[in-house]
């Protein structure tokens, strides 16, 4: 007997873990909620409903193969436990899964509990990301070797299991509080290939150029990232998919291939940014927590400015880019790369926020949380990477650049729905009543400032930051190219003194 544990692959396409257990013998296919794991401040009520609709789903794909969804309530050990006493399995089946660090925690648990029933623990890695590396070298190329391979062949059928499932807990009873914004995207494999479909086809021709903006990036952006969290859809899937497309467009006529090329290149590149990201959290547990660089221990600690968060929260900065964009994060779950960016920058710079309350948050707003690519983004935009050019985004600036004139703004700031163009992003100057929207609770420009000179400040007086961002940079540094790698030495030595906005 074989237990395929779903963790964050639910499919049943180009799944290896229980492709290889069928050929090992029958199998109970199982999903463990586990409460402990709904009790952590990163996990929210919007990440529970998309996981339900993408249980249905994967429930619905298994019963027409024979054998529902087993999905059982409690700790992971206990619930393996009660099945082994049950069943005897002697074989345990799951991908790999680079998660947060209570995961990190139950995976240990779970494999002294397998050595202790001599239970084989086959964990198989389902994307780019690789266990054990000892560097970066030569990275990009497995990645690619990885995301080449043939599909894992579909599952035609499984043997019925006398087993039954635990009754789903209603989500009171694992301590979330009920969102009220819930314009979310839906969960499940046939929600995402349509997804996927529908860009690749027709809406993603101008991504490369619409990505940026949060006007046009809802629609031009694959909005893939849900289920790429939560595996409805394997990486190693939409990689190809985009690969047979690329191949399309590159045998149409001159005329017609349109600015498809260029997405097909941009989209593909993000892809192995996917796994590039994760790869750090893979590596080093705990950029979760702590900062990458250690130079950086000492700044933002000594106090921390609730007034200043719970306005970065709730949309009432009095900048509008900053605000319109957390108002439509919290009500979609959803907010384009460059803007993700540039709110994570405000909170660390502008507003000198430690990092980590502020990610805890965002974690709990974005459904396509992925650990991995979610603290590596934050400490890049906190500037406590040692590694990368500082970006200190000016959010007016920003706000001129991706919404000219201000449709984004106006949609979810309804106070400034009246506000003259002229205006729209830097409303104070009207002089005239805002409709309860407030004033600027920082100077952009002094803010940015005191910033600046904090971060070089430290890096010039500190002389060992430069020994210890070559060690990050070995280790978790992109070798895609020797003009990165010259990139890389260059912004090393130069201490990274930029400042683009």
């Amino acid at each position: 007997m074989n237990i395929v544990w779903f963790k964050r692959d639910l499919r049943i396409e180009d799944h290896d873990a229980l492709t290889r257990a069928i050929e090992n013998g029958k199998v109970i296919p199982l999903y463990i909620l586990e409460p402990d794991l709904w009790h952590q401040p990163d996990m929210s009520y919007r990440h529970y409903i998309f996981l339900q609709e993408c249980l249905s789903d994967l429930n619905q794909a298994l019963t027409a193969l024979g054998q529902k969804l087993i999905i059982k309530i409690g700790p992971a050990v206990d619930v393996l436990n009660d099945l082994h006493n049950r069943h005897s399995f002697d074989s345990l089946w799951s991908h790999q899964e680079t998660w947060n660090g209570w995961t990190f925690k139950r995976d240990r648990a779970i494999k002294d509990w397998c050595n202790s029933k001599n239970i084989i623990w086959h964990e198989i890695p389902q994307n780019g990301v690789i266990r054990c590396l000892k560097n970066r070298d030569g990275w990009a190329a497995k990645w690619h070797v990885s995301m080449n391979k043939p599909t894992a062949k579909k599952p035609s059928y499984l043997v019925k299991i006398d087993e039954e499932s635990d009754a789903v807990s209603p989500y009171k009873d694992l301590g979330l509080k009920k969102d009220d914004y819930l314009d979310l995207q839906k969960g499940g494999r046939e929600k995402g290939l349509k997804l996927l479909e529908s860009f690749l086809y027709h809406r993603g021709e101008n991504y490369s150029k619409e990505m940026s903006s949060p006007t046009t990036a809802y629609d031009s952006c694959s909005r893939l990232s849900s289920h790429l969290a939560f595996g409805t859809l394997s990486l190693r899937e939409v990689h190809q998919s985009c690969k047979k497309r690329s191949q399309e467009i590159k045998a149409l006529p001159r005329g017609e291939k349109g600015k498809w090329p260029s997405a097909m290149r941009s989209f593909s590149g993000r892809l192995r940014w996917h796994c590039h990201f994760i790869q750090k959290l893979e590596d080093e547990p705990r950029i979760e927590f702590q900062n990458i660089h250690s130079a950086y221990n000492s700044l933002r600690q000594s106090s921390f400015n609730n007034s200043f968060f719970d306005a970065w929260k709730s949309g009432m900065t009095g900048f509008p880019m900053v605000d319109a964009c957390m108002r439509s994060l919290k009500e979609t779950g959803w907010l384009n790369f460059r803007m993700r960016a540039m709110i994570m920058s405000f909170a660390s710079y502008h507003l000198w926020l430690h990092w980590r309350e502020p990610a805890l948050y965002l974690a709990n707003l974005f459904v396509d949380y992925e650990p991995g690519i979610h603290y590596s983004q934050v400490q890049m935009q906190s500037g406590t990477t040692g590694i990368n050019a500082i970006r200190i985004y000016n959010p007016i600036k920003q706000g001129i650049d991706h919404d000219p004139k201000g449709i984004f703004i106006r949609r979810w700031i309804p106070e400034l729905r009246d506000m003259d163009e002229t205006y729209i992003h830097m409303p104070w100057q009207a002089q005239l009543q805002m409709n309860n929207y407030p004033m600027p609770i920082i100077d952009e420009k002094e803010a940015r400032k005191f910033a600046a000179d904090q971060l070089y400040s430290l890096r010039k007086k500190n002389n060992l930051h430069k020994i210890e961002a070559r060690k990050i940079y070995d280790k978790h540094g992109s070798r895609k190219s020797k003009l990165n790698k010259l990139k890389h030495k260059k912004a090393i030595k130069d201490l990274q003194e930029e400042l683009p906005l």
